[in-house]
């Protein structure tokens, strides 16, 4: 059937080894490198919402939320440079993605995790002691030049040192990362905006510091994977680490295919140019659109600017920051059953119960603004009402955080040969951080313009990547990385794409 794309689990060998607790603990500790990213995420809408920061520096913005109520509740927070205070970081994040490929590569994931953490730390500094908006965008491009190198190297990382039966719920630890991050900077928000002498958001954004000094400490202390260390040409030292992550003597089986696929990679001299062959087709369609529809989803709407946007709504000071929290905590909860789900009911029924979810939510939360606010903007909720859309955003955020949200950096990581598996993750991030980008950039205008319609656009979006999800993407769980091909040479679609001699351990396998 043409919209199976489902593979029989036979498809990946079983391996000797367990699951032992020194994987566990250096998974948790790589996880962290999850946590600047999401820090920033949240940290950037509360501040934005804080007078003290609008008075200081952006009072035009400023004076136009404090006008009369009557005024177009859309285009209250429409301005180019708010949004570039926002959205600056993941262009930086971008541009570096690039770089930390070849770092990641040629020096190892936990020197990349290091240099990240060091650079993200200075920008945290610059933010906190910011006089004027050059050092809050000078600051904003280090933290996101730190963030780069983190998402390059922290879901790469992960994937290479799980066993496959639990690689899902490992790697899934850097979007709970993530999340943890996101909810710790809006409860921080809704402390340091109650600092009555104004300094508050300073606070919010030198306290960033502290996941940065995480990720620095912990990347000392983490040994590098068996597959950064094999490909760097230590094959005795390899082996060790692998024995040593599987708590096993044995592990031959597993090491022979670590080494096939280092020698297939040696063999590439330039990833860039080889993931355009066509044997990298799957690969390169999958790690291009899958980040680009986990922000097209809308999501970083509601995490960038979800106070800004519950204030757009009605809501007030307090209420809008904790309605920030609440949300916060629905994405922490919901991105633990993704944790339990992912390796046992699989990757795509996640996607597909998510997207179908996402998409009614949004289609409400329209229909309610649309019904209050109407097309000129002027209206408000009752208390009732906002709880309502309140409701509505929790429930599209839940399925966020249980499909998109943590598969959107799993699928990526674990699809691709070692050959290619820089390149591709550089693409995953740099794609990812550049729609990251616009969103930020462009959201508070495109609201202005395009009014509850917004929200229709997003559910749009969603309707088209849950159909792709159908089609094109087959189950992957419980397959080891590095017998990915079998997946893709099973799928009705990709097969044609991939040549006998791609698939390691090909003659030990079942369709």
């Amino acid at each position: 059937m043409a919209g199976g794309g489902f593979v029989a689990q036979s498809g990946g060998r079983n391996y000797e080894g367990g699951v032992t607790t020194f994987v566990i603990i250096t998974c948790l500790v790589a996880a962290m490198g999850g946590l600047i990213f999401g820090y920033d995420i949240g940290i950037s809408g509360g501040v934005t919402s804080m007078d003290s920061f609008l008075k200081k520096f952006f009072p035009s913005v400023y004076n136009k939320e404090k006008e009369e109520r009557h005024d177009n509740m859309y285009c209250k927070f429409d301005s180019h440079l708010l949004q570039l205070f926002t959205s600056s970081l993941y262009l930086a994040a971008l541009v570096a993605s690039f770089f930390s490929s070849t770092v990641t590569r040629l020096f190892g994931r936990k020197i990349s995790m290091l240099c990240g953490g060091l650079v993200f730390l200075v920008g945290a500094i610059i933010n906190g002691a910011a006089k004027n908006v050059a050092m809050l965008i000078i600051g904003r491009l280090l933290l996101g030049v730190g963030v780069g190198f983190a998402n390059q190297s922290v879901p790469i990382y992960l994937s290479e040192m799980a066993p496959a039966k639990i690689r899902g719920a490992l790697n899934i630890g850097f979007q709970m990362a993530i999340t943890i991050g996101i909810l710790a900077a809006n409860l921080i928000n809704y402390g340091t905006s109650k600092i009555e002498d104004g300094y508050g958001w300073r606070i919010s954004l030198a306290l960033a510091a502290v996941p940065a000094v995480m990720i620095v400490v912990g990347s000392f202390f983490l040994p590098d994977t068996p597959n950064s260390i094999l490909e760097r040409g230590y094959p005795e030292k390899a082996k060790k680490m692998l024995q040593k992550i599987r708590g096993a003597d044995n592990v031959e089986a597993e090491f022979q295919d670590l080494v096939d696929a280092s020698e297939a990679a040696k063999k590439v001299e330039h990833p860039w140019k080889n993931i355009l062959q066509p044997r990298y087709r799957p690969q390169l369609v999958i790690c291009a659109l899958i980040p680009f529809f986990q922000q097209i989803t809308g999501i970083n709407v509601i995490m960038f600017y979800a106070p800004v946007l519950f204030k757009t709504l009605g809501f007030g000071d307090d209420a809008s920051l904790m309605s920030a929290v609440i949300t916060g905590m629905v994405n922490v909860v919901c991105t633990a059953v993704s944790i339990y789900s992912a390796d046992r009911f699989g990757r795509r029924i996640l996607f597909l119960e998510g997207g179908i979810q996402m998409i009614i939510s949004q289609i409400l939360v329209a229909v309610m603004i649309a019904i209050n606010f109407g097309t000129n903007g002027v209206g408000e909720m009752s208390g009732s009402t906002a709880n309502f859309v309140l409701f509505l955003i929790c429930a599209y955020v839940a399925a966020f955080a249980w499909s998109w949200g943590p598969l959107g950096w799993l699928v990526p990581s674990e699809i691709c040969p070692l050959e290619i598996r820089s390149a591709g993750q550089a693409i995953n991030v740099s794609v990812n951080m550049f729609f990251t980008f616009f969103i930020g950039q462009f959201f508070l205008t495109m609201l202005c313009h395009f009014k509850f319609g917004l929200f229709l656009f997003f559910a749009g979006f969603v309707v088209i990547m849950t159909i792709f999800i159908y089609f094109f993407l087959p189950e992957t769980k419980n397959v080891p990385i590095e017998e990915m091909n079998t997946v893709w040479k099973a799928h009705w679609f990709w097969s044609k794409y991939i040549p006998d001699d791609a698939v390691i351990g090909v003659e030990t396998h079942t369709a």
